[in-house]
């Protein structure tokens, strides 16, 4: 299959590194530096250090070009570069089947990256998301991975499941979309409280808790938003929240641990130096939540806190000051 990754990042560059022993793999920069120094060096020194692409992987900086002749396009964009990919795309009248990889919901608007792209490219266009507990590094490295690969059709999502799996990048057909995009981005979230539990050296106990009450939310949002209560069991729920809350490469859990340390989000950005898309997922869901009436008082613990509303040590006070229930409800 003719693959064509639009953007350059991590991830990109991983999926490139991934798919060039079983595919043919352009890969789209829209930095120059960046794609001379992959033609040149073969390494994204900028954005994925230490990492070599094959040389089959051609490198692209022409967009047009870039998706000429592809059977199959992955945004490996940030949630924020989603619509401006998808509007290039709606530019060339382009039909090419779309996957994406970045989880989260769109400022501003709070949608689901399917529902921003059934808004630019139409319900015709296949599409579908790939997500799931995994690392870019990891994956890049050959390290044995399994992720979901979800469309609301589910023949499609059979198909090219199939063509992407390798012996290393297992992927699972999933037809539940917005289940498998609800867990992708909530879970982000949910790795910002625990780095705060863990940096204020609040035991395993309360990660443990924080972890299980932290996916009854990430359950309720989704089955609001029309997803499955089962996916949160799978891949793209549990597995991806466990990586993310509990894995040293997690960009979110590193914020976490930051904050616990008093340290202001300007300052935890920039030296984190990518982007953590918890950060700006934090502030939707709360308000989603709030929308929808839904109960979900980590993930607002968590916005409160990178707005400034609430120091790491009050968010902890305030959720453990909470009334009782019923663990199941």
């Amino acid at each position: 299959m003719k693959i064509t990754l639009l953007g350059a990042g991590a991830w990109g560059t991983a999926l490139a590194i991934a798919f060039a022993g079983k595919h043919a793999v352009t890969l789209w920069s829209r930095e120059l530096d960046v794609a001379e120094d992959l033609r040149t060096l073969r390494e994204n020194r900028r954005f994925f250090p230490g990492y070599h692409l094959p040389p089959t992987v051609q490198i692209e900086t022409d967009f047009a070009q870039a998706i000429s002749g592809a059977e199959l396009l992955v945004v490996a964009t940030p949630i924020a570069g989603l619509r401006p990919t998808v509007d290039r795309l709606k530019a060339l009248d382009s039909v090419l089947p779309v996957l994406w990889v970045c989880k989260g919901f769109e400022a501003g608007s709070g949608k689901l990256p399917h529902q921003v792209v059934r808004e630019v490219l139409g319900q015709s266009v296949p599409h579908g998301a790939l997500s799931g507990p995994s690392f870019a590094e990891e994956v890049a490295a050959g390290q044995p991975t399994a992720v979901a690969l979800a469309a609301n059709d589910a023949e499609f999502a059979a198909r090219v499941a199939a063509e992407l799996h390798t012996t290393r990048l297992r992927i699972y057909a999933n037809d539940d979309l917005a289940g498998v995009e609800v867990g992708g981005a909530v879970k982000n979230v949910l790795a910002i409280a625990t780095g705060v539990c863990d940096g204020l050296g609040l035991g395993l106990n309360t990660r443990a808790a924080l972890m299980t009450r932290g996916l009854a939310e990430i359950a309720r949002l989704g089955v609001a938003l029309g997803a499955r209560r089962e996916t949160f069991m799978g891949l793209a729920g549990m597995g991806d929240l466990i990586l993310t809350c509990t894995g040293d490469l997690s960009r979110n859990r590193r914020v976490g641990l930051a904050l616990a340390e008093d340290k202001s989000l300007a300052q935890i950005l920039e030296e984190l130096g990518h982007v953590a898309e918890g950060v700006y997922t934090a502030r939707e869901v709360a308000r989603l939540a709030g929308d929808l009436g839904i109960d979900m008082p980590i993930s607002q613990a968590v916005a409160a806190l990178l707005d400034g509303k609430l120091t790491a040590r009050a968010a902890v006070d305030l959720l453990m000051a909470r009334d009782p229930k019923a663990e199941i409800a």
